[in-house]
């Protein structure tokens, strides 16, 4: 399913035939494909209240399809068929009627919704004379508007009062939901939220499945567990991680129990999309999402010297945007200085890739694991923090020492806070990478007499 806002696309891409059927796909751009089958399905003598109706639910369906993958999530090539049978009539290298042309042109990137509900609507529809439907009845839409009704009142009348006409939705080229890159423990962004809330409804159907406590973009052990049971219950290999082919059956399942391309659908709410992370970065913007981007800049730069290194400042300035773009430039990437999702990506793997070949005897603190800490995490990185964090209570009783059990309990969550509060870090008890590189940053300061964080002198550098 398609991440946040619905919108037009540039072009859909059409099977024509039955979806198993050999038959070719053609790539129309998305206003010819609307006046190809408003041209098909009904007659241009109709009134024009009756057309618009009928195009505001050709439009509709058709988007519908494209934003829960109805087909690509099922492993087609496709984004609707030409077949009536299954979705909307389309006859490949027809001509349109003029007048229903004119009237795609001024409805093409407007759609029907229910209120309250961000997916368009599965605005199903019939002839209403050879066939019949609980949706629109194509001719019953000349009917009414020869009663005066309006294409608003028509398509309540069959769809109901709760529905909403969105207006100049914005067009974009489609691009496949699944984020490019494999989703694991220790993964964060809005691709791991919507993942979270995914799992957390589909659980509703399959109880089986755990509910992840907290659906805040951080792939955690809950996280890991609740895929698991995932791919165990639907017959995917137990990884614990979402690859390609797990993202699209947890996108099938959750369309599927909550009907979204059904006319009873349960409906996508807009808490359920709102991006948790920024989606791009760029000159201008202060968080700590840029002081992160800064962290993996950082540590990439002292194992690659064609990558300009730059300092956590956790403001988006020129020194980041020249970073930005000479990892761009080594990683093959449009040089645009703004760090898109294709950046993060390869950001990641970088840095990731870093963590796991270089030996802890090159550097003097440990390289942040590239797996967020928190509450009930355990292992060797959770170890290290509990040694830095005891380390620093010598110095700073207020922040409480820990047993180096590996083990993230209540006590260790307390001592980080404890140094968020310190030492000016936003005090949410989880060691993601800023927290991780301050409390390596003071812990070095303690024992060897000066700050040297992970990633300055390395010992070596990759070529």
């Amino acid at each position: 399913m398609l991440t946040g806002t619905p919108f037009i696309p540039e072009t859909i891409t059409v099977h024509l035939g039955f979806p198993d059927s050999p038959a070719p796909n053609v790539e129309v751009d998305f206003p010819s494909y609307v006046k190809n089958v408003a041209s098909s399905e009904i007659y241009p003598t109709w009134n024009v209240s009756a057309l618009r109706a009928n195009i505001y639910a050709i439009v509709s369906f058709a988007l519908n399809r494209i934003y829960t993958e109805w087909y690509r999530s099922r492993g087609y090539d496709f984004d609707i068929t030409a077949t009536t049978q299954y979705d909307q009539k389309f006859i490949n290298g027809r001509e349109y009627f003029e007048n229903i042309s004119y009237l795609v042109d001024d409805l093409f990137n407007d759609y029907v919704r229910r209120k309250g509900s961000i997916e368009p609507l599965f605005t199903a529809f019939c002839n209403g004379t050879t066939s019949t439907c609980n949706g629109l009845s194509q001719w019953g839409t000349q009917a009414l508007a020869e009663k005066g009704y309006d294409s608003f009142e028509i398509l309540k009348y069959y769809y109901g009062d709760d529905i909403e006409i969105v207006s100049d939705a914005p067009v974009k080229t489609a691009m496949p939901s699944y984020p490019g890159t494999e989703l694991r423990n220790g993964s964060f962004g809005n691709d791991v939220k919507f993942v979270q809330v995914w799992l957390n409804r589909i659980s509703g159907n399959f109880p089986a499945i755990p509910k992840i406590p907290a659906a805040d973009g951080i792939f955690d052990t809950p996280t890991e567990a609740a895929v698991r049971k995932f791919q165990q219950v639907f017959g995917l290999e137990e990884t614990g991680a979402v690859d390609t082919a797990t993202w699209y059956r947890i996108t099938y399942i959750y369309t599927s129990v909550k009907h979204l391309a059904e006319l009873d659908s349960e409906g996508v709410r807009f808490e359920d999309i709102i991006p948790r992370f920024t989606e791009e970065l760029s000159v201008g913007m202060q968080s700590i999402e840029v002081s992160m981007l800064q962290y993996y800049l950082a540590v990439i730069g002292a194992y690659y010297e064609a990558v300009i290194p730059v300092e956590m400042t956790g403001y988006f300035g020129e020194q980041t945007e020249r970073s930005v773009k000479s990892f761009q430039r080594v990683f093959g990437l449009p040089q645009t200085g703004v760090v898109d999702r294709a950046t993060r990506n390869d950001l990641y793997r970088a840095y990731q890739g870093i963590v796991d070949s270089v030996p802890p005897k090159y550097t003097y603190v440990a390289l942040y694991p590239g797996t967020v800490l928190r509450e009930g995490a355990s292992g060797d990185s959770v170890k290290i923090i509990q040694q830095y964090l005891t380390y620093i209570n010598r110095s700073y009783t207020n922040i409480p020492a820990v047993s180096d059990t590996g083990y993230f309990g209540p006590l260790t969550k307390q001592s980080v806070t404890a140094f968020q509060r310190q030492f000016g870090v936003d005090p949410t008890g989880i060691v993601g990478a800023v927290t991780w590189d301050r409390i390596a940053e003071v812990y070095s300061d303690l024992r060897y007499g000066f700050d040297k964080r992970p990633y300055q002198n390395p010992g070596y550098t990759i070529k």
